[in-house]
């Protein structure tokens, strides 16, 4: 995540505090939630998560790399491992400690000849082989001596302004045969460098990976390498190139970390005419195009949400928007696996702006509390097969090519806020229908459309990977498909040099081939063609025309209804302000603004508000347009004879029950209030708190809720525990 590493590397810690790691232990069976950190252990951080991804190798003063993981181990933490792929705390390297050479020249350049640095001598790098080596046996080879066997490579970034290096201008030589061209120059020097870009970041990962799986092997270790990534979405947005779906083929790379927050998914966006923040809606498509990437592969992936983000806003900003990042991520119950947090040093111990004051303060302990609810959630949270309300067999096709066209500008062609894709996405999501995004690059995989009625794509602001990806779209809508093509196609890069205008191709656009595949020659206005047992539609309008005007998106939704009702026979294409999910014993609701229908929507209860720190039992709970809310619905427990902890802002663990009692220990880090919700059978006739030492604890609130037989508790967390204990 941006500007992050800074803050976290300068940490000192006593000489001596750890020995080294000689014996290290065996990965837990569960590997479902995690936070990654440049620190050592600390009362303070300690969020009891599955595993605890320490960051870099770098030595701190008066502490090694070695002894941080250890101090996470003692711990009882699965210790992977993280760090960046495009950038580092490598001064080793780059000032020439490592092999006597100075390497700052490999950093990304502009036009105007400034290196992009990431911090003060961390610059974005142009991968070339003294980089890749560096990587190799600095980094993972000391990562995998120290008995890490997950490892995971951060953000493989290339900026779509950069492009201007000697370095880069020698890669360009070597990979296609011929002298580089400035990117500003045409569109096809853009396209053909960001091609550049894209591959040397994939040739990187391909080597770095493949090493570490070697090198393990050679100590008898099964390496897992993970690539943490922000969405195509994003990179796409904020003009950033990084090799994305390609990865999952390759057999170094096991699994990724969707690195979407709301620095990402605060991105304005235009939708009827205004340009403004949509974080839930972008947050959803965010998560969606990481899942459309990674399913059809089978690749393990992990959710990742931040309670607060890099650009520094106040408390209340920070708590409205994780809500609609995480509730956005909940809605896709095929996955279950989360990274709840990001450097939780900056979370709880560095002090951000109090709205309407000049006042800095540590995270509110009722957001603090909140946070942690949520987050012990998800080590709860199961995956399901249930489905988000409303149609869910609709899809919006995207491809890498959609981070090769956004700088600069050529011929004034302009996708401004990246409204080609939002135009074509939008529209739907806003109504209530969850849109889903599909990677041309997983259209060999049957999985990829299995699901999908009718799919939606443009080459106005992408264009396709190969002559193959046509045959599969051709081959699917003859199956029964129905695809709507919208696009102007009178981009520059239309033209560029790629396989439908070169060896024996003499396509003008390529969406002629397409269409040639399909049977069909489009000629004017918006048609419909049926093609086998399918349909296409042609609507000749960019689909930015659909967001970025006012009231002009009628028709794109017209034809949608018609093609996913009349021709894929779909059903009812209803249209609704609000997105629900029933996922286990929760209920995951977001509301959407900007909608005809400004009705909000009710939960009947009990259920517990798991966004209200007291966790409340409400008898229903009513969801506004423009907020999310996760529920705890009660009368979903399976056994309501079984205590259990429904809620908690604490992980529980070591649970004993008998006829006529329950006791556990809630760890959860210091400094930080507990709130807990715990269904039992009968109302409680004793409760005993006490701490680690076994003092009771006496400031204990407590409260029973007659409606869903809970008992609601309220104490001082700590990481060495808190006893409970209760009988009836």
């Amino acid at each position: 995540m941006k500007n992050t590493l800074l803050f976290c590397c300068g940490l000192a810690f006593a000489a001596g505090a750890f020995a080294q790691d000689t014996n290290p232990k065996p990965a837990s069976l569960k590997e479902k939630t995690a936070f990654q950190t440049s620190s050592p252990w600390r009362p303070e951080i300690d969020v009891r998560s599955d595993i605890a991804i320490v960051y870099g190798t770098n030595d701190h003063p008066n502490m090694t790399f070695e002894q941080r993981v250890k101090s996470w181990r003692d711990r009882g933490y699965d210790v992977n491992f993280m760090t960046g792929i495009a950038w580092g705390d490598y001064k080793d390297y780059f000032l020439g400690k490592w092999d006597g050479k100075n390497h700052l020249g490999v950093g990304q350049v502009t036009q105007k000849g400034d290196t992009i640095f990431h911090g003060k001598d961390m610059p974005y790098v142009v991968p070339d082989d003294s980089f890749i080596e560096y990587m190799k046996t600095a980094v993972v080879k000391r990562v995998i001596d120290v008995g890490i066997t997950n490892i995971f490579l951060e953000e493989p970034e290339f900026w779509a302004r950069a492009g201007y290096s000697a370095g880069f201008k020698e890669q360009w030589q070597k990979y296609y045969g011929f002298p580089w061209k400035p990117q500003d120059a045409s569109a096809e020097n853009t396209y053909l460098s960001n091609k550049l870009k894209y591959n040397l970041y994939y040739e990187t990962i391909k080597q770095v990976s493949s090493y570490a799986k070697e090198y393990g092997k050679s100590k008898g270790m099964n390496i897992k390498v993970f690539i943490a990534t922000h969405s195509l979405v994003n990179y796409s947005s904020w003009q950033i190139v990084s090799p994305e779906a390609s990865l999952a083929s390759l057999p170094g790379i096991d699994g990724y970390i969707a690195q979407v927050w709301t620095g990402t998914s605060r991105e304005p966006t235009y939708f009827n005419g205004k340009e403004k923040e949509r974080v839930f809606e972008n947050a959803f498509l965010e998560y969606g195009s990481v899942v459309s990437m990674t399913a059809p592969t089978g690749r393990k992936v992990f959710f990742l949400t931040d309670p607060i983000e890099d650009r520094v806003h106040d408390w209340s900003d920070y708590k409205r928007n994780y809500q609609a990042t995480f509730t956005a991520k909940l809605l896709y119950p095929m996955v279950a696996d989360y990274e709840v947090m990001p450097w939780p040093e900056r979370i709880y111990t560095h002090p951000y702006p109090v709205l309407g004051t000049n006042e800095k303060t540590l995270i509110p302990q009722f957001y603090s509390t909140q946070m942690q609810i949520m987050v012990n959630a998800l080590n709860d949270m199961p995956v399901s097969t249930n489905k988000v309300s409303g149609v869910n067999g609709i899809g919006v096709l995207m491809s890498n090519t959609l981070m090769f066209q956004r700088f600069p500008t050529h011929n004034g062609f302009e996708d401004p806020q990246f409204s080609n894709f939002y135009g074509q996405t939008l529209p739907l999501v806003k109504r209530g229908v969850p849109v889903q995004t599909i990677h041309m690059e997983n259209l060999g995989y049957a999985a990829s459309l299995k699901d999908i009625k009718v799919l939606v794509m443009s080459y106005s602001n992408m264009k396709p990977v190969s002559a193959e990806v046509h045959e599969h779209l051709a081959e699917w809508v003859k199956n029964g498909g129905v695809l709507i093509y919208a696009g102007r196609d009178d981009d520059p890069y239309q033209s560029v040099m790629e396989w439908w205008d070169t060896k024996g191709n003499n396509f003008k656009a390529p969406s002629e081939h397409l269409f040639k595949l399909l049977g069909i020659n489009p000629t004017g206005g918006d048609q419909r063609f049926a093609v086998g047992k399918g349909a296409v539609y042609v609507l000749r309008q960019n689909p930015k025309e659909y967001v970025m005007q006012p009231n002009n998106d009628e028709n794109f939704i017209k034809n949608v209804k018609q093609a996913y009702e009349k021709d894929a026979k779909g059903g009812k294409l209803k249209f609704k302000n609000s997105m629900y999910l029933e996922r286990g014993p929760y209920d995951i609701v977001s509301v959407m603004d900007e909608n005809a229908d400004s009705k909000p929507y009710t939960v009947k209860g009990p259920v517990i508000d798991l966004f209200d720190p007291q966790l409340p039992v409400l008898a229903e709970k009513t969801i506004n347009p423009n907020e999310q809310a996760l529920l705890y619905v009660v009368k979903r427990v399976a056994d309501k004879k079984q205590p259990k902890v429904l809620a908690s802002a604490s992980r529980i663990y070591d649970e004993a029950a008998t006829a006529n009692s329950y006791a556990f220990i809630a760890k959860s880090p210091i400094k930080t209030l507990n709130s807990a919700r715990i269904l039992l059978p009968a109302q409680p006739k004793e409760t005993v708190v006490a701490d680690s030492e076994g003092k009771t604890i006496t400031d204990v609130k407590s409260s029973w809720d007659k409606s869903s037989n809970t008992l609601y508790l309220g104490f001082a967390n700590s990481p060495d525990g808190i006893k409970v204990s209760i009988k009836w």
